[in-house]
């Protein structure tokens, strides 16, 4: 079992905790912890990088005393029993990202400079500092982040010989399927409003949605269209039985070609129905 998740669960207490209950994990890095876990690339090879770069070394577990000796040019590869203090991390620059973060920080070096200039008046936005109350544009801070645009770090208790760099890299960047589940659970199949109070009568529709999640991943994956596409397409598809004089009459629905080879797709050997 590995747990993938964002920065959001980037805390010492965290990742202990997942450790000790004997689970991997995934979980995005703080561009801010850069430095301290780059210290060796930045010692020699300065703030230069090339696109798709990965660089596999170590990050603290809680403050910034580091098992990574900077004076070493060779980035140390993990080992929980030779690092006890520290956790794997895997940082990858990328060229496209940092176009955007330049972009973004850009946009944000304009914004304080029109704070500071009286131009806007805002809550005191980041790369304001303020001095015997005069703002001041904080280009130390500007700088430090411009040398780290581009970066992206992961941290996990993988060592290398289970999982390469490029699958950490990977099976992070597959969280944007959890987070579309989440938005089909929420839309698509109704997991709110929910208007039950017991415990078991939460726990009851949160079972039907989950299982319904499970058949739609599932039914998309089989036909490649969203849920909601195929849904749309198949409702229309409806039987009928009539019951008259004492007798039953079943009729079929009349099904198109189209609708016809989605069900093909979606029927399974083991599903009689």
């Amino acid at each position: 079992m590995v747990v993938v998740a964002d920065a959001g669960m980037l805390s010492a207490t965290n990742l202990a905790e997942l450790d000790e209950a004997g689970l991997r994990f995934i979980v995005g890095s703080r561009v801010v912890k850069a430095p301290l876990d780059l210290a060796s690339h930045f010692r020699w090879h300065g703030d230069a990088f090339t696109d798709a770069q990965v660089i596999d070394t170590l990050t603290p577990r809680t403050g910034r005393k580091s098992e990574n000796d900077a004076k070493v040019r060779a980035e140390p590869a993990w080992d929980p029993a030779a690092h006890p203090g520290s956790w794997r991390a895997v940082w990858a620059y990328s060229a496209k990202r940092a176009v955007r973060d330049n972009k973004t920080l850009t946009l944000q070096e304009n914004r304080a400079k029109a704070v500071i200039a009286g131009e806007k008046a805002a809550r005191t936005p980041r790369f304001v500092s303020t001095s015997d109350g005069t703002p001041t544009l904080d280009e130390a801070s500007l700088a430090r982040a411009r040398r780290l645009v581009g970066l992206k770090g992961y941290v996990t208790n993988i060592d290398a010989t289970m999982m390469p760099a490029g699958e950490v890299i990977g099976s992070y960047h597959d969280l944007w399927q959890v987070e579309q589940s989440f938005r089909m659970s929420k839309t698509d199949l109704r997991a709110r409003p929910l208007f039950a109070r017991t415990r078991e009568a939460i726990e009851a529709h949160l079972s039907i949605v989950f299982t319904a999640l499970a058949l739609s991943r599932e039914a998309q994956a089989r036909t490649g269209l969203s849920i909601r596409n195929l849904t749309r397409q198949l409702r229309t598809l409806r039987s009928a039985t009539i019951a008259i004089n004492g007798t039953t009459q079943a009729f079929a629905p009349a099904i198109p070609d189209d609708q016809r080879a989605l069900l093909e797709a979606i029927r399974s050997p083991r599903l009689t129905h």
